[in-house]
This record gives C-alpha cells, structure tokens and sequence, in this order.
C-alpha cells in the first residue's frame, strides 16, 4: 500500500521497507480503528504506539490491544511526534514490526522504584537466552527501551540494563508530556503505568546500526557543581552561588528570562573518557535552583557548549550512513530540547524536510539512552538496511 489511503490514518509501505507505520490525529474518536485499518491483518511480532499527551491513552491503548490481541503492545506518550511530515504534534503514530521480519521478546519493569539489581540483571539475560533460542543466529540484534521520563530512574536501570545485554545494542527514549512536565505514562500488559519501564528483545532480518548523534563542541566556559540533591537530578549552588543565578550570570542573562528556550540555546556538557554529553536543565523551581533532566552530582564540572547548524548536521550524520548503502529506514527517540532549538532557531521546517526524507519514524522525548547512559539533546536510534535477501 504505498501513498495516502482514504482513511484519516496514513500507512508507510513502500516497496523495501521493513517495519509498517500507521499516524492518526490524537483527537480522533476513531484512532484506534484507524490505525488497525492502516496496518492491516498482517501477523505483527510487536506494535509500538507513541502517543501525543493529548489523546484519551487508556481508550486508545484498549482499543488497539482489542484488535490484535494475540500481539504484545507497547506504548509511551511523547514530548512530540516523528511523523509522514517530520516533526509533528498532537498525532499517534504507530510502529509494527512484521512477524515475517523480527523475532521479539519483551521484558517488563511495572515499578522502577522495586528494582533489585542482580534480580534484573538475571531477568535480561534469560530474555535474551529466550530470543537466541527461538531467532535465527545470523539475524541482526538490538534493544530498544521505553522508559518513564519523570522517573529519575534512567541512570541505574540502563547500567542494570545493558551489563544483562552484554555486546546487544542497546537504545530508548524516556517518555514525555509535552512541555508539561506533568505526568507521562507506559503502557505494556495490558494496562498504562507510571515509573516503569519495558525493553524490547530484537532480531531482525534486516542489518541494523543502533547510532546517536548530537551538533553540540563544548566551549571553554567551566563551572563547578558545589550543592545538589542528586535523587531529585538538582542543582542548588555552581561555583558556591545559587544555581539559577550563577548560570544565567554566566550567560549574560537576567534569571528571570531563564526558560527552555534558553536551557536549549546553551546546553552543558560533562566529560565522561575522552566524549561530552549533555546534561540538559529542564527548569527553574521556585527556590531558583536547577532541574535537570539527568544525573547531577556535587563536584560535576560542567562545561557550557557551542552549538553546530543543526539541520546542516542532520543531514551529514544521516547522509554519511549511506556509506554503508542508505538506511531503509530509521526508528528514532528526538531530545525535546533538540526540536525546541530547531522551532527558535527557524529550522523545524528543515528539519522536518531531513527527517521525511529519511524516512525516521519515533517521538520527542524527555531524554535518550544509548548502551549503558543516560542522555540528553541526542537524536538516538536504529537505522534499517536493506536485506541482502530482500528482493523488492
């Protein structure tokens, strides 16, 4: 079915594409309906759904599990979209990964904050052992993890996570709520959650390259974390000052004007080896300290950061991927600080451009995760090739 169907629900399924997408308004009464006609009756190894906070998420996930109930069902709401139009807003969109194509195994973590390690640990390795026994050896492998993006649980479960998975590719978004920062949901078993998480078991006909990318070059502007609570990923003081204050006096800012638009426009990074990552702030509380989206502890150097084209990076990151002959398609997890800068800047039309033409489906989110961390400000995911077998 290639092109638009009648339906309000568009469907991708282009000659060579591996994984089948469905997108419908997250308004629409109908949407679970909508999506079933889109994919059709094509046996599904998974269905992922990202879901706009704006949809009814426990109507919509019963409808859906209703009509595949023989397919195990994952969803998350988003901070956004990735869509048939690039960045979106207000959509559910829709992933089934074809039975013919992936060998899947699910595993389940209903209550981060009841975790044992080693129990963990054990649980993902007799998951995988699962998958090895049941999918064809030469098949490539990942992981790809939804998780709850006001948990705070991020850090340990991706270490627990990815010592299970051992040489397995691991990558995920955390869950949002627009830019509410309210209340985000899982859903998996049957029912929504809150601080908990699932991670998918993946074999795939198709080669794949699980990547992450980010258009950030740290500057020479340093400062110093001297209070924080780390079990609340805050910052009370930088440099012996308060925390807000000092940053924005860093920046030239009053820390009145302090707000994503800014936390966006000039990122921190810390050094972890010989590579920066973001530790993106999400906002001011009322006492003027820092909220960040990831872990922060007292003595963390932070180091302000520098920001490349961001719609000129896209497009070399993604085209140099086709050095390996181009991705058929690309399932993604998008920083929501990423698609604020594109909107201040003027690029989220760019954007968007590069994204369709790359065909990358996935959803905003309030971080990323890539092997064992934790990340922010990233575009993370799983790029789809061409089988070799594959004659369409």
């Amino acid at each position: 079915m290639d092109g638009a169907l009648d339906s309000p629900a568009r469907t991708a399924r282009a000659a060579g594409r591996i994984l089948r997408t469905a997108q419908v308004n997250g308004r629409d009464p109908d949407a679970a309906s909508q999506i079933r006609d889109a994919l059709g009756a094509e046996p599904m190894a998974l269905l992922a759904l990202f879901v706009t906070p704006d949809a009814d998420f426990d109507t919509l996930l019963a409808g859906v599990a209703s009509a595949w109930p023989d397919t195990p069902l994952i969803a998350c709401t988003t901070a956004g979209e990735l869509g048939r139009n690039g960045y979106e807003t207000g959509e559910i969109v829709a992933v089934a990964f074809p039975a013919a194509d992936f060998y899947i195994e699910t595993l389940e973590i209903p209550d981060l904050a009841q975790i044992e390690d080693q129990v963990l640990i054990d649980a993902v390795i007799q998951t995988r052992t699962t998958l090895s026994e049941r999918a064809p050896e030469a098949w490539s492998e990942f992981a790809f993890l939804m998780v709850d993006g006001l948990s705070l649980a991020e850090e340990r479960l991706t270490t627990l996570l990815a010592t299970g998975l051992g040489s397995m590719p691991l990558f995920g978004g955390s869950s949002g709520d627009g830019t509410r920062f309210a209340e985000t949901q899982i859903h998996f078993g049957g029912a929504a959650r809150r601080n908990a998480a699932v991670v998918a078991l993946v074999r795939s006909r198709a080669p794949v390259k699980v990547f992450t990318l980010d258009h950030l070059e740290p500057t020479e502007t340093r400062m110093v974390v001297t209070g924080a609570r780390p079990e609340e990923r805050i910052v009370t003081e930088i440099n012996a000052e308060p925390a807000a204050a000092e940053y924005a006096r860093l920046l030239g800012k009053d820390p009145h004007q302090l707000d994503p638009f800014i936390f966006a426009a000039h990122p921190v990074v810390v050094r972890l080896g010989d590579v920066h990552h973001v530790r993106a702030i999400q906002r001011v509380n009322d006492a003027g300290e820092l909220v960040f989206f990831s872990a922060i502890n007292e003595g963390m150097v932070l180091t302000l950061a520098d920001h490349a084209d961001i719609a000129e990076h896209l497009e070399d990151r993604l085209g140099a991927m086709q050095e390996d002959g181009a991705p058929v398609e690309i399932l993604a997890c998008d920083c929501i600080l990423r698609r604020i800068e594109a909107e201040q800047s003027q690029k989220a039309r760019a954007i968007s451009e590069i994204l369709r033409r790359h065909n990358v489906t996935g959803f905003s989110t309030y971080g990323e995760q890539i092997g064992a961390l934790h990340v922010n400000q990233t575009l993370t995911g799983v790029a789809f090739f061409r089988p070799e077998d594959d004659t369409n």
